[in-house]
């Protein structure tokens, strides 16, 4: 699909059954979602430069994202989107200044992307260049991803709270309740790693923007690149530090399941050396040897029981009395 933007803000869509002979002076935004080779050709011949397709857009190298080419102007970002559900992802989305235009193309559906359009549309907010129109789209890019770390901060306290503040006051957990939560700290690692590559990549397109000579010019433009740029560079930051408190909460849900392990463990190590004496004593009485005097006692049953009791119960009072216990 073929969404066309005008100054004013007012939308209409493009469609490739019925082509207009040229693109109306009006038009400052295409916005191509998901076209196919027929939408692609049309535009490619209405803006008059090469497009690229979806194979290019997945090249991670530098010089095939960010480059000048005939007239044109093309940059290639990393967005993330589905941060609500469980398994956030990015797509690559392809930003083009070609004259006073800006074309994007994306094969997914970004929630920035629709917020934009929706306040485009509603404020009829107007925009003199396609530079200007891309720089405030960044600033809501950028608002976004900022909104999806701040989502990853209040899941990572609440799991936090759950994994340490409910440990002392719950008497019993469900049987594997800190397997699962590995589980969810996973999920918010992704969402907080893709966020960090988005914005490593939104950092490049930005820095690359602001020196073009076109961008340079326009002294609007360089003001709000600049505030996009320090949002960046503050975000980043700031998705370093969660990233290193879910580190945490990993290691340490890492170590209270040790700690759980072991306590088990020292259960069974307890049970052994309290069975252990007593054992040693069935099995002395156990022997089938024909002289043993304590066969003919008549107290010989209930002395071998009282023995094994002495010899399970000295060494727990000995081990409690040191404090192993």
């Amino acid at each position: 699909m073929i969404r066309a933007y005008r100054y004013d803000g007012t939308a209409e869509i493009i469609l490739a059954g019925s082509p207009p002979d040229g693109l109306h002076p009006d038009i400052l935004w295409l916005d191509l979602i998901g076209p196919d080779r027929i939408e692609e050709g049309l535009a490619e011949k209405l803006l008059g430069i090469p497009l690229p397709t979806r194979d290019d857009l997945k090249d991670i190298e530098p010089s095939s994202r960010l480059y000048v080419e005939e007239g044109g102007i093309y940059m290639t970002a990393s967005l993330v989107y589905k941060m609500d559900s469980e398994l956030p992802q990015v797509t690559d989305v392809a930003f083009i200044l070609a004259g006073n235009r800006l074309v994007t193309i994306r094969y997914a559906e970004p929630k920035s992307f629709a917020i934009f359009c929706a306040t485009l549309v509603r404020s009829g907010a107007k925009y003199r260049t396609g530079t200007e129109l891309m720089a405030r789209l960044l600033e809501t890019i950028v608002d976004r991803t900022a909104e999806a770390l701040e989502l990853a901060v209040a899941r990572v306290d609440a799991l936090s709270t759950e994994v340490f503040v409910d440990h002392k006051t719950a008497k019993r957990r469900p049987p594997r309740f800190l397997e699962d939560k590995l589980i969810d700290i996973a999920s918010h690692h992704r969402l907080v790693s893709k966020a960090r590559d988005s914005l490593v990549s939104l950092s490049r397109l930005v820095t690359f923007l602001q020196s073009l000579p076109t961008v340079r010019s326009d002294h609007e433009a360089v003001d709000l690149c600049r505030i996009v740029a320090r949002d960046i560079q503050s975000l980043s930051e700031h998705a370093a530090f969660v990233s290193n408190n879910i580190t945490f909460l990993l290691d340490a849900s890492l170590g209270l399941i040790n700690v759980e392990q072991n306590a088990i463990i020292k259960i069974f190590s307890i049970a052994s050396v309290v069975f252990l004496p007593p054992t040693l004593v069935a099995s002395i009485y156990g022997m089938n040897f024909r002289f043993m005097p304590e066969l003919d006692w008549s107290y010989g049953y209930a002395a071998a029981i009282a023995a094994m009791l002495l010899s399970a119960v000295i060494p727990f009072v000995f081990f409690r009395w040191k404090g192993w216990l």
